[in-house]
């Protein structure tokens, strides 16, 4: 099943609402994801560039997509990036499809 990585971070309003009155933000990051029809691997806060990342699994990725701009829409979170990730196993897969398909591409000058 395909699995993805979305970082973000949270908007001044969502950090004050936190402070004022805690809240499990991992059981709403899962809420989220299994209504868009995909389960939860991991959620971590993070320090850096973005406040969370967590890991999805989702056969629809535009089911995660849509999930992400509700998200987005509350206003509670700011600059979403998603991005896809792979196992060894895949990429080792995509490594011997690409020496297939290698063998049809004809580089300009060749």
């Amino acid at each position: 099943m395909p699995r993805f990585i979305v970082t973000g971070c949270y908007t001044f309003s969502a950090m004050k609402a936190m402070v004022e009155s805690p809240s499990d933000r991992e059981a709403a990051a899962r809420a989220l994801v299994e209504a868009a029809g995909g389960t939860l691997e991991s959620y971590y806060v993070t320090t850096g560039e973005s406040d969370f990342a967590i890991q999805v699994t989702i056969d629809d990725a535009s089911g995660l997509l849509a999930g992400l701009m509700a998200t987005g829409a509350s206003g509670a979170v700011s600059n979403l990036k998603t991005v896809r990730a792979f196992t060894s196993d895949e990429f080792t897969a995509i490594q011997k499809k690409a020496g297939g398909i290698a063998k049809a591409y004809k580089a300009p000058g060749s």
